[in-house]
């Protein structure tokens, strides 16, 4: 079992990442492994991020603008690799020798940015840190089965584990496994993340600040790896999507990822630079947050999901870029399993075409005609508004009383890491991607007390299932029983999956070299980003 677990580390494309096939059928557009690799260095490149990241401490990096910009800055024990795949990080070495023992061999001679040699002693403190109670930290679900971690060496930490966990080495290749110096943290206090430098290893450091308007990245010339190729890149935060196309389209912003789903046109047919998609692991879903109410009956959320338009949320809310799905989890997560349990996770799914008969006889017969739901919106992008108002047309059409609250961008975020701004809310639109190659990275979210759990599902069955599936090391075996939580959450319809989506990244064409997938969450990706001629 563990000589399985350490393969699978050891022969990556083997194990983990997306299928090769680059074409996506019965659709328009393609999917690029990479874009072109950089000629040269450049001074400098601007990109469009959406929104202002709350903080940048790694243990509350739990969305899109903190991970894109902390990726570059901050890097963890293991490395989520462009092709998906994970390879060694800070630690040269990882090695597992019983089922409830990891060991970390670390690089010699690594340096963080004030300057300190990274020592075992700072990654049993970066760690910690994300165990700690009191900094209510957003990974700490990954260390729910850990029950030590301690310094074996100079340059050697070891995690003893409670019980066998497959997921727990796979999350050390993001946010999860961060090291940061113990002084630099220290030394910052209560205001690090939001103030002065990172204290991290990675090719750029942490420069300047400009609340509300941008963060600027600096090369870190004493880096390990390979020098970054641009001398800084520059984070503009743009809240306004057509404010972000314009800046890529005039050059004010030379790039961004995420682009707003009414833009693909735009960029594509302007002849500035090249819009590229990639495997992004990602699902678009109408998150279930409240079952205490209406959607405390299964009926109604089947409903909902029998009355969705996909179809037309696709053409209109992506911009054709997507494929509707049934599955709360993207069909590439399910690339390494046989076709026996792809079949058993992927062939039986709830149908994405409409019924509209069947989902009002559904409601009539919960007693849930006239009943109030209130979605939350916001003019992020049309992924999310136009998704909000297809739920409200949706509940409308089957006798439902939809509201929708309009939340603004800098607050959205809010929604996935406080419990108190999602009160009153009952869905919101959730654009769900993975952070391993492992189905398990979502369905473990519904296990009673998880961190994604926000309606509170609870059912002793899955929970088992769960369990079961975490301790087991050997890739097929697990994806068996992945395969049976996946018909249990769609069963029992936890969420309601609308549409597998692309990454989406423009670059005009000053600049090449970024990754087209959603490896730019974990992966320094800033740092191949370089010259086009």
């Amino acid at each position: 079992m563990t000589t399985a677990a350490l393969t699978c580390l050891a022969t990556l494309a083997a194990c983990s990442g997306p299928p090769k096939d680059s074409g996506v059928a019965g659709t328009g557009f393609k999917l690029s492994a990479s874009t072109p690799g950089a000629r040269g260095d450049i001074d400098s490149f601007t990109w469009a991020v959406y929104a202002e990241p709350p903080t940048l401490d790694y243990t509350a990096a739990f969305d899109y603008p903190q991970n894109m910009i902390l990726s570059n800055v901050c890097e963890s024990l293991m490395r989520w690799t462009p092709g998906l795949a994970v390879e060694p990080g800070l630690a040269k070495k990882a090695s597992n020798p019983d089922p409830t023992t990891w060991v970390y061999d670390l690089r010699p001679g690594v340096r963080f940015h004030n300057g300190k040699e990274m020592t075992a002693d700072d990654v049993v403190y970066s760690l910690g840190r994300q165990m700690d109670p009191k900094n209510a930290a957003a990974w700490a679900q990954v260390f729910q089965n850990v029950a030590s971690i301690r310094k074996t060496g100079p340059l050697q930490v070891t995690v003893g584990l409670k019980k066998p966990d497959s997921q727990f080495p796979q999350y050390m290749a993001t946010a999860a496994g961060v090291v940061a110096s113990r002084a630099g943290v220290e030394a910052a206090g209560k205001d690090y993340g939001t103030t002065g430098g990172l204290a991290c290893t990675g090719p750029f450091e942490l420069g300047s600040w400009s609340k509300g308007q941008s963060i600027e990245l600096d090369r870190f010339d004493g880096y390990w790896g390979t020098r970054a190729k641009s001398g800084k890149a520059v984070f503009r935060f743009l809240t306004d999507p057509s404010a972000r196309t314009n800046a890529m389209l005039s050059g004010e912003a030379d790039g961004g990822y995420l682009i707003p789903t009414e833009s693909y046109g735009r960029l594509r047919d302007s002849g500035t630079g090249t819009l590229y998609f990639g495997e992004g692991l990602t699902t678009v879903n109408v998150n279930v947050t409240n079952m205490k109410g209406p959607l405390g009956d299964v009926r109604v959320r089947r409903a909902l999901s029998l009355a969705m338009d996909r179809s037309g949320f696709v053409r209109a809310g992506l911009g054709g870029v997507g494929t509707s799905t049934g599955s709360i989890t993207p069909r590439a997560v399910w690339a390494g399993a046989s076709e026996q349990t792809r079949k058993a996770a992927l062939g039986a799914l709830p149908p994405t075409t409409q019924d509209i008969e069947q989902a009002k006889g559904l409601i009539k017969e919960a007693g849930a005609t006239g009943k109030t739901l209130t979605v939350a919106t916001s003019s992020i992008g049309q992924d999310v508004s136009l998704l909000a108002t297809a739920v409200q047309a949706a509940g409308t059409r089957i006798g439902l009383d939809i509201r929708l609250r309009t939340i603004a961008p800098n607050a959205f975020t809010a929604l996935f890491t406080d419990p108190e701004a999602r009160e009153g809310i009952d869905l919101f639109p959730y654009t769900s991607y993975y952070n391993i190659s492992d189905p398990l990275d979502l369905l473990a979210s519904f296990r009673t007390g998880a961190y994604l759990n926000f309606a509170g599902y609870s059912d002793k069955g899955y929970d088992r299932l769960v369990d079961r599936a975490t301790a087991v090391y050997q890739r097929e075996q697990r994806m068996e029983i992945e395969a049976e939580l996946q018909e249990r959450a769609d069963e029992n319809v936890l969420w309601i999956p609308v549409a597998e989506w692309p990454t989406s990244v423009f670059l005009n064409k000053r600049i090449t070299g970024a990754p087209t997938t959603i490896s730019y969450m974990y992966y320094p990706w800033a740092a191949d980003v370089g010259a086009a001629k």
